[in-house]
């Protein structure tokens, strides 16, 4: 049995790699508590899973059109095909409704539907595996007596074989699977950390983005007890997540640093004051975040500002402001030593002036912007191919949005652009080269 699983373990290997964009962890062995929460009114126990919704952002794959919220059939492209989202709606033939508590939750937090299927683990369920039984029961009550049922069958998937055969999942399982429990409060840390860590670890699964994957897919980590990889930053879908652990960089003259009150102020508006939210980050902000109260946004803000996740930042750099004045004033000029300040020049200058500074809350700088100065480009070569919005939200309800170049530059054309930003106004990031930009713009397009 040991050499048939071994054999199996090294199949699989290549066969599931990098398969989903969520996390891919499985709860298998969880333990589902069916214990009756503190009592409370139906009203504000309904008003309650409304929220929680929300704080997990369910809307953002199981609905495609706001006059059918939670109806499924969202599709979820892969490199090995296509997922489509189900109907999470209590319709009792195509949805949920037939669904026990007992089956909510083992569905929610182990990634096993109600006839005993395993789902795809595109579907966070190990971040949500620390969803406690009180917000367990609101979030069930909100979805079967909250949401309208809607009769809408699942499209099946149409992954290639042998990633449509979902008893795979078992064998995954069998490889990745490990206890997860409801989050469980460090005593050494405040009410208010713990909130943060609650959230962010488990309903919000921020590290399904954020965090690097194994080469299987899975989440190396899920939590900050390691103090390297949780929330270090992941590229998913041609776009990368930035690392939520040091804002603090050496790649530029600006002293780049995320206060509490950025983070609150992103999270709520999506805009701070050098930046906004673009791709992704922007329909969670749309969907879920500008929606949290004052007091969940700011135990998320303490978490992921406090010692644990900050202790590897490094000191800002030195201010050479002479080096971005100099920049500055060739290009006011007209003096184009390269392809890339040419381009500048022509496409981007307008909006965000010649010194970079960009004109915030409408144009983001680019001068110490982390964006900009990531690691990996992948998110910036994006954002030029593809163009960006803001979110609109309450705080800030216009959507301002960049348009795309991807249809009139080349890829060596996008680079040199690229580099040159990376470069220039004390930014000393690496150069892009062509060949990411040609690898993003095929993601792109295959997303289309």
């Amino acid at each position: 049995m040991t050499i048939q699983f071994d054999r199996l373990k090294q199949y699989l290997i290549p066969v599931f790699a990098l398969m989903c964009s969520g996390a891919l962890s499985s709860g298998a062995n969880a333990q589902t508590s069916n214990a009756t929460p503190t009592p409370v009114s139906a009203d504000a126990q309904l008003a309650k899973g409304s929220y929680l919704a929300k704080i997990g952002d369910c809307a953002a794959c199981h609905t495609v059109s706001k006059a059918q919220p939670f109806a499924g059939g969202l599709p979820l492209a892969t490199p090995f095909g296509t997922l489509y989202s189900t109907n999470i709606t209590p319709d009792a033939s195509t949805g949920i409704g037939g669904y026990s508590y007992a089956d909510f939750a083992t569905a929610l937090r182990q990634g096993i539907a109600k006839d005993g299927h395993r789902l795809y683990p595109a579907m966070p369920y190990p971040s949500y595996a620390k969803i406690d039984d009180a917000d367990m029961h609101a979030l069930y009550r909100y979805f079967m007596q909250g949401v309208k049922p809607i009769g809408q069958p699942d499209r099946a998937s149409e992954l290639r074989f042998p990633f449509n055969v979902r008893a795979l999942m078992t064998v995954w399982d069998r490889l990745y699977a490990h206890e997860q429990l409801p989050y469980q409060a460090d005593p050494h840390q405040s009410v208010e950390w713990n909130r943060g860590a609650y959230l962010v670890q488990g309903l919000a699964h921020c590290g399904a983005c954020h965090t690097p994957h194994g080469m299987l897919g899975q989440e190396s980590v899920l939590d900050e007890k390691d103090n390297t990889a949780f929330l270090s930053g992941n590229t998913l879908a041609g776009w990368y997540a930035p690392n939520l652990r040091g804002h603090k960089t050496q790649t530029s003259d600006s002293d780049n640093v995320w206060s509490k009150a950025d983070l609150v102020a992103y999270l709520r508006s999506g805009r701070m004051h050098d930046g906004a939210a673009f791709g992704p980050m922007t329909e969670v902000i749309d969907d879920s975040t500008q929606y949290l109260h004052d007091d969940d946004l700011n135990a998320i803000a303490t978490y992921l500002t406090s010692p644990p996740l900050q202790a590897g930042a490094t000191p800002p750099a030195p201010q050479q402001t002479g080096r971005a004045e100099q920049t500055a004033i060739a290009l006011r000029a007209g003096r184009v030593d390269s392809s890339g300040a040419r381009l500048y020049l022509d496409n981007c200058a307008a909006c965000h002036r010649t010194d970079g500074t960009g004109a915030m809350p409408a144009f983001p700088s680019l001068r110490g912007n982390a964006s900009v100065l990531s690691g990996d480009p992948a998110s910036l070569i994006h954002i030029v191919l593809s163009g960006s919005h803001m979110p609109s939200t309450a705080a800030a309800p216009t959507p301002l949005a960049m348009p795309d170049f991807g249809w009139r530059l080349t890829d060596q054309q996008v680079a040199d652009l690229l580099s040159f930003v990376r470069t220039s106004w004390g930014n000393r990031a690496a150069a892009v080269t062509a060949g990411e930009v040609a690898k993003v713009r095929g993601v792109a397009l295959s997303a289309k």
